[in-house]
């Protein structure tokens, strides 16, 4: 049995690549092929048949809107086309995307889509481009993209549920505990085998006097359900069921809101009710932080010495067991054409590119997140460019193993972290979980007939 004290144990570079489970319909990464990509222009493909042009893409703020950025130029050398790219803090994004396309007019021609919250909404508004024709044409599609390296887990993820293949898998993030390795050995804890194990670290490591927080989570409204459903799913319960039964106020659901309450009122830093992922992300970087519970995409800074104190000190540990079952929440983005655009097939060469083996090796080797194509795992395994330490790579690929998607498939997923949320965000300030539950439930229940059922 691997001892978890350390967070994941060494794995051997054969069973790495072999590593692979489904959860939840998401297939895991598994046995991988492929070597690092060839230059795009080698194919003999016109990637120039769109020179000129100039396309608008709309990005959410984060670790893959960076990446993309910082590449942008080798498109634009690549197919003599301009690109303005605009990145958005996701909540924000989420709403003025959404408001652009129910105008029937939107101002950008390609896009990022967060797959637990928008895929419903964008697939019944069908307001992305279906890909699937674009990928069977050899005038419009690169041989070097080569489409069946993506795991089938990620290209399910991504179809909607009439078939429309309307993104492709930009990344997959599942949740795992940063975690402090210098302060966990000056107070001689251990990484914790338990929810209860959890707690207990957190208050052996909690020192509001030195500016040291025993813990880091999201408080704010929305942003706050997800590592709420970590807990959650640790009892072995999912938050709504396919048949619609809502379990967000049953016995299990309040405990894992205990757990959350305790964690975020008693061992957090002050304000947590305003903190997203950034937040949380500034004040474990900066040392101010023992544990901080979020996703494996996160990592990046963490690693820069021009931005980190903890250069060298973090851990990477997969979330231990709850009472019932381990579970990592697994969340997820694509990349799509907006089916008012004007350019779509110059928007398809810039989807291609964005998904490109090479562009998901830099992915991982840069700890940028975890793309959905199998090859960059092996690449990465080998490459000498990988910025994070091999521990993040390790502990990604055990936590796929036990991934289960994080929030229910249902059209109106914003109503339902919003409603939620403010219950989470009242507890932390003392509010009974029982209640607050019970009321977010009673909320929200119609909501839910009214959008799925209409």
């Amino acid at each position: 049995m691997k001892d978890r004290n350390q967070g994941p144990s060494a794995l051997s570079r054969r069973s790495l690549l072999k590593a692979g489970a489904s959860a939840a319909g998401i297939a895991a990464i598994g046995s991988v092929a492929g070597t690092a990509p060839s230059a795009f222009a080698q194919s003999g493909f016109d990637w120039k048949r769109f020179k000129g042009e100039h396309l608008e893409v709309s990005l959410t703020l984060g670790p893959r809107g960076e990446l993309l950025q910082k590449y942008r130029k080798e498109f634009e050398d690549l197919t003599g086309m301009t690109v303005g790219d605009e990145q958005v803090p996701e909540q924000q994004h989420r709403q003025k995307v959404a408001i652009e396309f129910t105008s029937g007019n939107t101002s950008f021609d390609v896009v990022t889509v967060a797959y637990h919250v928008q895929k419903q909404l964008y697939g019944r508004g069908k307001w992305l481009v279906d890909v699937r024709d674009y990928i069977k044409d050899p005038k419009l599609t690169s041989p070097e993209f080569d489409f069946a390296d993506f795991a089938k887990g990620a290209t399910d993820y991504a179809t909607q549920k009439d078939g429309r293949l309307d993104t492709l898998p930009l990344n997959l993030d599942y949740f795992v505990i940063y975690w402090n390795k210098e302060l966990f050995a000056a107070k001689g804890v251990s990484y914790p085998k338990s929810f209860p194990e959890i707690i207990e670290a957190a208050a052996k490591l909690n020192d509001p006097k030195a500016g040291i927080a025993g813990w880091l989570m999201r408080g704010l409204k929305n942003a706050n359900l997800p590592p709420y459903l970590t807990f959650l799913l640790g009892y072995g319960v999912d938050s709504i069921d396919p048949d619609l039964t809502i379990h967000m106020d049953g016995p299990e659901a309040i405990e894992a809101a205990k757990i959350y309450q305790k964690l975020d009122k008693e061992y957090a830093p002050p304000g947590v009710t305003g903190f997203n992922w950034n937040e949380c992300q500034s004040n474990f970087l900066l040392g101010k932080g023992a544990m901080w519970l979020d996703g494996i995409g996160f990592a990046l800074p963490l690693e820069d010495p021009n931005k980190s104190k903890v250069v060298g000190k973090v851990g990477y540990g997969v979330i231990p067991p709850g009472p019932k079952a381990q579970r990592s929440p697994l969340f997820g983005d694509g990349i799509g054409i907006s089916g008012s655009s004007k350019k779509k097939e110059a928007g398809w060469l810039y989807c291609q590119w964005a998904t490109s083996k090479m562009m998901a090796q830099r992915q991982v080797e840069g700890a940028y997140g975890a793309p959905g194509r199998s090859s960059a795992y092996q690449a990465a395994m080998s490459s000498p460019n990988l910025k994070a330490p091999k521990e993040w790579l390790e502990c990604m690929i055990e936590t796929i193993k036990i991934a289960r998607a994080g929030l229910p498939d249902i059209v109106a997923v914003t109503e339902f972290r919003d409603t939620y949320g403010v219950a989470l965000t009242n507890m932390i300030t003392g509010a009974d979980p029982a209640t607050e539950l019970k009321k977010a439930t009673d909320a929200f229940r119609p909501v839910l007939i009214k959008t799925e059922k209409g």
